[in-house]
């Protein structure tokens, strides 16, 4: 999956996150409502991430040097994790600690009408943003599902965006929930039940990114559809056999191959470059983001 796009998401969030952030404390402050109070540190967080995941493509476009010979394509990787954990601590612990709070001690809502247009507003602006993030993910999609993009995805920004946006559009629903019944039956609980239920939503996705994160952090090798791709280009050609194979995503676009290879015949040393060579045009062109591929000539010990 190419690493292209996201950039146009990401500015969207930020702008549609800073905007709710500032209308939800303004509707906090006129109802007092708990619901109201996590959304809007949820946008908080929300926004600061998106920052993180513009400073995290910023780095990452740095030149390789001697202490970082590969480059610092996992900067992107790593302010992903970032945000993982910024969407936990901020968001969800907050949350759950807000609504247990209203729940123990619950207070009444003042001019709940306001928390309900503003929410509504809410839900178009991060309905935009939504759409935003689907439109660009689409392409890298493919035509994998969902799911399979967030876990497989080479990309970390698209599927935090989109998880992140999928959990604000929850959020506000269960937020409109919990108003909605605070003032139907006169019960100022049912806000602090919302925001416990937006504690736990923030809490899993949290949990999905800070594990998904971490693998790319860690390092993730090729996808089997793109390892398959690249040892039926290396067999090609003077390649007779792939002998061994390791890959890994030095970061979204940028995948190190290393192969050993038996060649056909007893080539002279000549025809062993060339083959060589010859092999590495073929995998980047199949596999573009195949950048830096190391192939050592062997012999094939098991015939």
């Amino acid at each position: 999956m190419s690493a292209g796009g996201g950039t146009k998401a990401i500015v969207a969030a930020l702008g549609a996150n800073a905007g709710i952030a500032l209308a939800k404390f303004v509707g906090f402050a006129v109802t007092g409502a708990s619901s109201m109070l996590a959304e809007a540190v949820h946008s908080v967080a929300d926004t600061a991430n998106q920052g993180l995941l513009l400073l995290g493509r910023k780095t990452s476009q740095r030149a390789a040097d001697r202490e970082h010979p590969f480059g610092y394509g996992r900067d992107r990787y790593f302010y992903s994790f970032v945000v993982a954990l910024l969407l936990f601590t901020l968001g969800a612990l907050f949350a759950l600690y807000e609504g247990i709070h209203k729940v123990e001690a619950p207070e009444p809502l003042h001019a709940p009408l306001v928390a309900v247009i503003i929410l509504v507003v809410a839900v178009a602006l991060e309905g935009y943003s939504f759409r935003t993030a689907i439109a660009e993910s689409r392409e890298l999609k493919g035509e994998a599902t969902w799911w399979q993009f967030i876990r497989q995805a080479r990309v970390p920004e698209l599927p935090v965006v989109l998880l992140e946006d999928t959990g604000a559009l929850i959020g506000l629903l269960l937020a409109l929930a919990g108003v909605g019944l605070s003032l139907v039956t006169g019960n100022p609980m049912w806000d602090g039940v919302a925001t416990i239920a937006i504690g736990v939503l923030l809490g899993v996705i949290a949990i999905v990114l800070i594990i998904e994160m971490k693998s790319l952090l860690i390092g993730e090798g090729a996808t089997p559809q793109e390892l398959d791709t690249i040892v039926a280009e290396l067999e090609a050609g003077k390649v007779d056999r792939v002998i061994h194979i390791r890959t890994q995503y030095l970061g979204p676009d940028e995948l190190l191959v290393a192969a050993k290879v038996a060649l056909v015949g007893a080539p002279t040393i000549a025809e062993v470059a060339q083959a060589i060579d010859d092999a590495e045009l073929r995998v980047r062109a199949k596999v573009p983001s195949a950048r830096l591929i190391y192939l050592e000539p062997d012999l094939d010990r098991t015939r």
